[in-house]
Parts: structure tokens; sequence; C-alpha cells
């Protein structure tokens, strides 16, 4: 099913992009681009008037912004997450701002884990600004984006294999906020804020070659979730994206936000896979299948215990409520009345976690050096919260699974970085995990600017 968008300012600069086929620009470009749309608006009606003439008599490629290919909408499915418990109403506590400050480890803070587990810093000898997503690379080397306005994306290695980084080389550099990473082919794939792009790895010297070539962009693409997560499926035939919405709970806007987008491995093809998603930051395909799950930082300011963030699995069509529901069809009274279709259809997410926590990586664990409670599990890492007068998060959490399903709701896995959930002070705030080939666990901290690694001794 197709769906039509009407070209506005936004769009209009889209198309210019594309057509120019140049980089994405960064904030001084992006300021002057929305004083044009300021001086443009005045003439909105006569734009819009002539480019909806040129598409109605040729439908270039130029223009393909305007369609977006939809899945046929699935049914609410009536099952409900594993911890499935009472949602309190809406306001039934004040929305409260609460951020917290971060600040130097104190004497004494210790990371607590559960028995025979140990954890220390991977790499000691080297900075950050911002490090967040990490993947593995094809000898074993890890790949860590540091997400600021002028990222890089590093190359760690530990060659003595004592459990500590001892060598970094920068791989890519001066990207807007680089996140999400994969790799296809000989290709590594960097997602920033307004484009993914790519590069030819060799994997001997550990290096690309060239400028890249960017796949996919997104001009405009602002607002308070700037992340973008990829994956290929096992085939590698597509590339899945997953982006944010622009606004807490506004409608409208750009379909391809606020959720999972899927494209030719060449930024081809686009279509949308999933709907509603506010910003589902963590995504993976569980282990052997191609089941997609995803954890989601859902909607603030209706109190401190709603809306729970929530991880799941996801399926073509599924539409999971942003911004008229949430947890299944109970509508949200900012939008109350405008998308009763919706709502009903509404899907309910597979397993809750607290509100406001702030999910963002996950990871199937599937080594056998942790115990076998942990072998097939996910781990999700809670990066804290902002919109709750008591703070939550700012740990690691664990969900059992079994059979490809989760069999209950999260436990703590690593805790500490939050000294008290009364004061604002935190020394740390976990963002990406991934498994290493000796079944070890690496931890991405942006809070202390340090990556940790997890480990067990029994």
């Amino acid at each position: 099913m197709n769906r039509w968008y009407p070209m506005n300012e936004t769009s209009l600069s889209f198309r210019k992009s594309l057509e120019n086929n140049r980089s994405i620009p960064h904030t001084r470009a992006i300021r002057k681009k929305r004083e044009r749309m300021i001086f443009m608006s005045s003439r909105y009606w006569l734009i819009s008037g002539v480019f909806l003439l040129a598409c109605l008599s040729n439908c270039s490629e130029a223009s393909s912004e305007l369609v977006v290919q939809r899945p046929t909408p699935r049914a609410n499915p009536s099952i409900r997450p594993v911890n499935d418990r009472p949602l309190p109403e809406p306001y039934a506590t004040e929305s409260v701002r609460n951020r917290s400050t971060v600040i130097e480890r104190p004497d004494g803070a210790q990371l607590h884990l559960p028995e025979g587990f140990q954890i220390r810093e991977y790499t000691p000898d080297f900075t950050f600004q911002r490090p967040r997503f990490m993947v593995l690379g094809p000898s074993g080397e890890v790949l860590v984006s540091d997400s600021h306005d002028e990222g890089t994306v590093y190359v760690l290695q530990d060659t003595d294999q004592d459990g500590v980084a001892d060598k970094r080389s920068s791989l890519i550099e001066e990207m807007y906020r680089p996140y999400g990473i994969a790799f296809w082919q000989d290709y590594v794939y960097v997602a920033g804020t307004y484009e993914i792009k790519r590069w030819k790895y060799n994997p001997s010297s550990m290096t690309v070659s060239g400028p890249g070539e960017t796949v996919v962009s997104w001009p405009g693409f602002t607002g308070s979730h700037w992340t973008r997560t990829l994956i290929f499926n096992s085939e590698g035939t597509k590339m899945f994206v997953s982006i944010g919405s622009a606004s807490n709970v506004d409608a409208g806007g750009d379909p391809r936000r606020a959720a999972i987008n899927v494209y030719n491995p060449d930024g081809t093809g686009h279509e949308l896979y999933a709907e509603g998603l506010r910003n589902a930051v963590g995504m993976d395909f569980y282990p052997g299948t191609q089941q997609i799950w995803v954890s989601v930082q859902e909607r603030d300011q209706l109190g401190d215990d709603l809306v729970p963030d929530f991880f799941t699995s996801v399926n073509e069509g599924e539409f999971f409520g942003w911004p008229y529901a949430y947890i299944g069809p109970h509508e949200d009274p900012r939008r109350q009345g405008e998308k009763p279709e919706l709502v009903e259809i509404t899907r309910y997410p597979d397993v809750l976690f607290p509100s406001h926590c702030g999910m963002l990586d996950i990871e199937f664990y599937t080594a056998s050096s942790f115990p076998e409670k942990y072998q097939g599990g996910a781990f999700l890492a809670c990066h804290g919260s902002w919109n709750r007068s008591q703070r939550i998060g700012y740990r690691v959490d664990f969900v059992p699974f079994k059979d490809g399903q989760p069999t209950s709701g999260p436990e703590e896995f690593i805790s500490g970085w939050m000294l008290d959930p009364g004061k604002k002070e935190v020394w740390g705030r976990p963002v990406g995990i991934l498994q290493l080939p000796d079944g070890s666990l690496l931890i991405s901290d942006d809070g202390g600017k340090k990556l940790w690694r997890v480990s067990y001794t029994g």
C-alpha cells in the first residue's frame, strides 16, 4: 500500500539534496537551510502546487520521497507482556524534570554484579568523548562510535589477549554523530544522524579507503532522537534502519521516523517495516532466526510510572502505538480521538521495563562462558531517567529466554553507577553491549567515557 505526503519545505530541501548528491550539512549549514525555509514559507502554496503538478505528470526518481511503501497493517495480537501489570492513570503523579549530573568515580564506588562475575576497565589507556555503539570486526577487532558532532569511529585491539585494549586507531573521522555500525560483504556501514555512509574495509590493515559513499540520507531529520541503528538480515539482502521520532508525542511528520525502515544494501527500495516505535535504539535479530527484537524508549510527561519502556519482537506491518496509544490500546490523552483505528491495532510489547529508564542497546548472549541461565538470553543497557522524581536506570539488565521467547521480566545484572536514586550524581551511563569472541561482554559508558569488560570466573 502506498502512502502519499504533500511536498513541504522540509521535503523540498530533501529533494534538492538528493538531486545534488551532496554530503549532509552540519550545524552551520542546517541553520542556513532553516533561514531559507522561513523565506520560502510565504510562497508555500505556489511551491506545493508546482511540485504537485510535476509529480502527477512525471513522478521522477528525484521526488520518490513522496511515496512511502507500507506493509499491510497487522491486527493487534492480544498476547500481553510476559511481566504484564496494571498501568497507572495518566498524570497520576506530576511530570518532573530531574536530570542527572555525571561526576568522577567517587572513592570506594563499586559496580555490583551477580556472584562469580567480575568487571574491569577495558580502555584505561584511551580517552573518548561519547563512546556509544560497538560492533565486532572480521578479525575480532572492536569498532566503537564516539558520537559527537565531529565524531570518530575507532578500531580497538587487545593484541596480547589480557582483557584490556592496547591498540587504538581512527577508522572514520569528522562524521556528524556516528552511531550504528554494520558490516556487509567487504563494506563497513556507519549511520549518522543525517546519513548512512559505507566504505570499503580492509580486514588485514583494519582501515578504509576513500571518502565513503552516501547510501541513504535524511536532510532535516533534527529533533531529540538523533541515533540511527542498522542491521542486515542473514542473507545480506536487506538493511534495517531504526529512526526515532522528532518529538515526544507530536502527531504528523515524516513517516520514516518512529519506525523501522528497510532498504536494499545500496540504499534503494525503501519500505516501512514497522511503525509507532517512538525511539527503538536497540535492534538485533534473535540468533539463528530472522526475528527482529528492539528496545524502545517510550514517551514522557505522563507521570513517574507512565509510559513503560519496553523490549519486544517486531514483525512486518505491526504498529506499536506512538503517538496515539501505548502498551496496547491505551489511548494517549494528548492525542485523544484522533486515530481510533490505530489505537485499536496497537500491539502489546513482549517485556515491560521501568518507565523512563532510557533503554539503549541489546545483546543476545550466544557463548558458553557465562552460566547456563544467561545463554540465549538478552542483556540490555538502561541509560538512566530524567523525567522521574526518583531516578531509575543507570544499569545493565538481563531478560532470560527459552525457545526464543522471554520467560520473565528484566532482572538487574550490573548496577552501581547511580549512587542514590534521590540524588542527582551518577558516575556512569551504560549505552552499548557487545559479546567478544571469548564470551566476555563489553559495556560502553558515555557518562564515564570508557569501556568496561565483564567476564565470569566462577
